[in-house]
This record gives C-alpha cells, sequence and structure tokens, in this order.
C-alpha cells in the first residue's frame, strides 16, 4: 500500500462532513427525501462515529445484539416510549450496518437483505406509533426512511466505498447483491466496471 493510499485526510466537522457526503450521495442517485430525514441520517452517521454510541457492553467485551433481539425487546417493551426507543435502535443500527458493513456480509450467515428488511418494517412499526400530534414531523421522517430504506443503504455504501477499487471477488458480492436487493447503485457499478448483469442463471458476463 502506497504511502497516498494510507494518508488520512483529517476533517475538521464530522458533521458536516456527512451532511456533505450524504447530500453529494442522495444526489448522485437521484433520489430525493425531506430535509428532515437528511438531517436526521446526517446525525445518526455523527453518533455512530462514535464506536461507544454503536456497540453495547463493557470496554474489550463490545459488541453489536442481533436485530432479532433488539425487536424481542421492542415487542416485550413494559412501556410505549421504551418500545419507540428500541424500535428507533433496531432502524438505526440497521441502516448504519448495512450502509457502512456491506462487505462484511459475504462471511455470514445472515445478509443485507435481512438488514434492510428489519430496518425498514422498525421504522414503518415507528412511524405509525409517533405520527401524531407533535410526533408528525418525526413520524413523517421514519416513514420516509421505511419507505426509501434501500436507497438510502446505497447512499451509505456509495460514502463508504467511494475510493475502493473492486476486485473479481467485490464484483460476485455486487451481483449477488444486486440480486438480493435490486439495487440500483450496485447496478450502476456493474454497469460501469463492464458487467452485464441478468437475472437469469449465470447470467453475469464483462463486456470486452
Amino acid at each position: 500500500m502506497s504511502a497516498d493510499t494510507e494518508r488520512v485526510v483529517p476533517v475538521a466537522n464530522l458533521q458536516e462532513f456527512f451532511r456533505d457526503s450524504l447530500h453529494g450521495a442522495l444526489t448522485r442517485a437521484h433520489v430525493a427525501v425531506e430535509d428532515q430525514t437528511e438531517h436526521y441520517v446526517v446525525n445518526l452517521l455523527t453518533l455512530f462515529a462514535r464506536s461507544e454510541a454503536l456497540y453495547e457492553g463493557s470496554p474489550g467485551a463490545v459488541r453489536l445484539k442481533p436485530l432479532v433481539v433488539m425487536l424481542c425487546e421492542a415487542l416485550e417493551a413494559p412501556s410505549e416510549n421504551e418500545r419507540q426507543r428500541a424500535l428507533q435502535r433496531l432502524g438505526d443500527v440497521s441502516l448504519f450496518v448495512a450502509g457502512f458493513f456491506a462487505p462484511s456480509f459475504a462471511a455470514r450467515l445472515i445478509d443485507i437483505d435481512y438488514h434492510i428488511a428489519m430496518g425498514g418494517r422498525a421504522y414503518g412499526e415507528l412511524a405509525h406509533a409517533v405520527g401524531r400530534g407533535r410526533g408528525r414531523v418525526l413520524g413523517a421522517v421514519f416513514a420516509e426512511l421505511s419507505a426509501k430504506f434501500q436507497p438510502m443503504v446505497d447512499a451509505l455504501n456509495d460514502i463508504s466505498e467511494t475510493s475502493c477499487r473492486h476486485s473479481d471477488r467485490d464484483v460476485l458480492r455486487l451481483y449477488e447483491l444486486w440480486l438480493k436487493t435490486g439495487s440500483a447503485r450496485c447496478y450502476s457499478l456493474l454497469d460501469r466496471l463492464g458487467v452485464c448483469p441478468t437475472r437469469e442463471r449465470g447470467g453475469i458476463a464483462r463486456e470486452h
């Protein structure tokens, strides 16, 4: 690895960095979201940039709870407020992990489409729960995140992989992701890499 690729670019304001990066990724993907929704995701990225906000447990034993455990905690919550907090945590973690850790799913039994389904469901239920009275604005944010969960994951993938070079293994993984999720971003990347994806068996070929 060269010195150039190892160089870390300092960021003076993390929130501003994520705001500019997310806006650019959504623009490139031709995805329109409300300002409140974009602001929510920027705050989420800024929060989870600190590992102690994303992971749980004591120092040296940090971990992420399985999504099904988070869902059970939401369903079994003793109060409505605790249920809503658990659903929000489930949606937030699902979005962040699917958006920034997509390559790591290659070696896991639980795949990215599972995170997309769980996160979208959590935000959808949360939208109904808070979408009344003073919670209408936040309810609209959760409703939009539920409806556009996949495009938002694509935008976060774009941020995390902006300078990534794709190997043949990465190309196959992009194809698998496209088959599973129908991601427009994966299709576009495959096309740019000279790959013509189809949904037929063996339907992947490089252009020469």
